[in-house]
């Protein structure tokens, strides 16, 4: 079970036109968003991933205006092959990874492979995860899952996180996935 003392939300490079254009992409935009910011009034760390921003532009502003700090950017498909995120995450001190973001063929599954690899339990967000097209979301998913990364929905997940009706943040958490 994900928990918040253990739990680390990561946002893969939602940004430029390609936000825009993979399938869904507004549904999943508002899924990240939505993530975004349960994860902040839980107080559990995100680590928010840009791919080459000089080329592919920024975070979708729907994201971007609710994280705090900066992105880390990164060359690599794999946020496990950037110094940054390495850094940040063993700094985050967390085991369990919330992945989100975009595409997931390519970055989503690269990066929670990896984690994977590396010992971390790793969730992926279906309905906060895309691609171009519905092909390649389906083969991401379905690699993933055969390397034991288990599929979960944004509801899912956050109801996890808070256990119970009783949390201090249930309301906060309720209106944001009404």
């Amino acid at each position: 079970m994900f928990t918040v003392v253990d739990a680390c939300l990561v946002v893969v490079d939602v940004q430029g036109k390609l936000a825009t254009i993979v399938d869904e992409s507004e549904a999943v935009i508002g899924n990240v968003a939505k993530l975004v910011q349960a994860m902040q009034a839980l107080e559990i760390p995100i680590l928010w991933l840009e791919q080459n921003p000089s080329r592919l532009g920024g975070t979708a502003l729907e994201i971007a205006q609710h994280i705090h700090g900066q992105p880390i950017a990164k060359i690599a498909f794999s946020a496990c092959q950037e110094d940054a995120f390495v850094e940040a995450m063993k700094a985050s001190g967390r085991t369990q990874f919330v992945v989100t973001g975009i595409e997931t063929h390519i970055c989503v599954y690269q990066t929670a492979r990896q984690l994977k690899e590396q010992g971390f339990e790793v969730e992926v967000v279906v309905d906060a995860v895309s691609s171009r097209t519905k092909a390649n979301k389906a083969v991401g998913l379905e690699k993933m899952k055969a390397l034991g990364i288990l599929p979960t929905s944004t509801e899912m997940i956050l109801y996890e996180l808070l256990q119970r009706a009783d949390h201090a943040h249930f309301k906060t958490v309720l209106q944001l996935i009404k």
